[in-house]
């Protein structure tokens, strides 16, 4: 059942959605009221209210944040003809995010106040609110105002990576205190490497293990909260477990192709589409990367989101789209490796959520990642029973594909809220 907003006992602004609600104590069924004038959830009630209805198995969750999404677009627009800021928009809605966080590695990287500030503004061309990274690169200095950073320790899209570890120390000296999320891969050894047979070969786990250990140093020498991002290897993990025991502050990524191929999946005809940096690992390294995800030593599931062309994939362009499978695959995460609803609201809402507070603007009221009075009116309804098999031609992002086109997701993305106001 469906009822217009202003039914009765809703204001003229406000949308009564009921089921199951994910919540940090728990499944229960409830109701949630969001406020399309304010923007945020005015209310969280026991039972169903009057409005939408969305029966079992539907489960109602706070929007999907992402924390690691390549929108491609900058001042230079030398990139958007595989995406930009409105297309990422439709396909993280689509996929259930209403909430991501762009990288820095543009042609023209914001890097300095001027360069963040023109890369804001055109960033407000989205059609969903989203943090942007400033980039770390060779002589960079912080910025005045508060952002997380992003630095690149092997080659990326744009000029901000590092060529040898000495680099990485001078420039990082300079941000004592900072949140940095760091590109796992040693130059040296990537270097080292570079006449290997193939990419898996060339970005070695040896390259990921040996920057771990760099970052973590950098860490504990300069006081840095660290985020390793799209983390492969299962051998880094035990370093990060090691640091957290003497009291460093380390945080995880794990990506969807990360969890859902490896190299026993590798075949003539897919190899140029399944490249990425890091390149997918092997079943073992995947075993250890799903199972950390679930125990929560891995806190965030982040796309990575990179837009290439298939024409430029077969060129040899590394990185996949995720945003608009990214609620998709959250069910087969589910149904297929017996994630809990709560172990998802973990790593897909409330850590993500946690990590984008300080931020945030003041829109967001008191967060985002939870189904609470007072935060972000941002909703996301799965169904975790109606199967769902993604095709390339139905993708909303640019580069018009996806690496699971023809695979067969248990769930769907069935309804999304942003802001109170209904959007899928």
């Amino acid at each position: 059942m469906k009822i217009p907003p202003g039914a009765p006992g809703l204001k003229m602004t406000e949308t009564a959605i009921s089921g199951l609600l994910v919540l940090p104590g728990g499944i229960t069924a409830g109701s949630v009221v969001l406020d399309s004038q304010s923007g945020l959830i005015a209310a969280v009630r026991p039972g169903a209210s009057e409005g939408e209805r969305f029966p079992d198995p539907c489960l109602i969750f706070p929007g999907f944040i992402d924390l690691h999404v390549h929108a491609r677009e900058d001042v230079s627009g030398a990139e958007t003809h595989k995406e930009c800021y409105a297309t990422a928009g439709r396909a993280a809605l689509a996929g259930g995010v209403t909430h991501y966080a762009d990288m820095p590695n543009n042609p023209v990287p914001p890097v300095d106040e001027a360069s963040y500030a023109a890369k804001l503004e055109i960033a407000r061309r989205s059609p969903l609110p989203i943090t942007l990274y400033a980039g770390i690169g060779p002589g960079t200095r912080p910025l005045k105002r508060r952002v997380p950073y992003k630095a690149y320790l092997g080659p990326s899209v744009g000029p901000l990576y590092f060529r040898s570890n000495a680099e990485v120390e001078e420039t990082l000296a300079h941000y004592r205190g900072e949140n940095v999320s760091f590109h796992c891969e040693d130059p040296e050894v990537l270097e080292n490497r570079r006449g290997a047979a193939s990419h898996e070969e060339r970005r070695p786990p040896e390259a990921e293990i040996s920057a771990t250990a760099l970052a973590i140093k950098m860490a504990e020498r300069h006081d840095l909260a660290v985020k390793l991002c799209h983390y492969s290897t299962g051998a880094g993990l035990e370093l990060v477990r090691r640091a957290r025991r003497q009291g460093l502050r380390v945080a995880l990524e794990a990506a969807p192709h990360h969890l859902f191929f490896d190299t026993s999946m590798l075949r003539p005809d897919n190899t140029r589409l399944l490249q990425m940096n890091p390149p997918l690992r092997s079943p073992r390294d995947r075993r250890a990367l799903i199972e950390a995800l679930r125990q929560g030593e891995v806190e965030h599931l982040a796309s990575d989101h990179a837009p290439h062309t298939l024409a430029e994939k077969e060129k040899g362009m590394s990185g996949v789209p995720h945003l608009d499978t990214y609620g998709a695959f959250l069910t087969w995460l589910m149904e297929a490796e017996g994630f809990t609803p709560l172990q998802i609201l973990r790593c897909a809402c409330e850590n993500p959520g946690r990590f984008l507070r300080p931020y945030l603007p003041a829109a967001c009221g008191q967060g985002i990642g939870r189904i609470e009075t007072g935060t972000r009116g941002d909703i996301c309804v799965l169904d975790p029973r109606a199967p769902f098999t993604p095709r390339n031609e139905d993708m909303q992002t640019r580069c018009g594909w996806t690496p699971f086109a023809g695979m067969r997701f248990p769930g769907r993305v069935k309804a999304v809220w942003l802001g109170g106001a209904r959007k899928v």
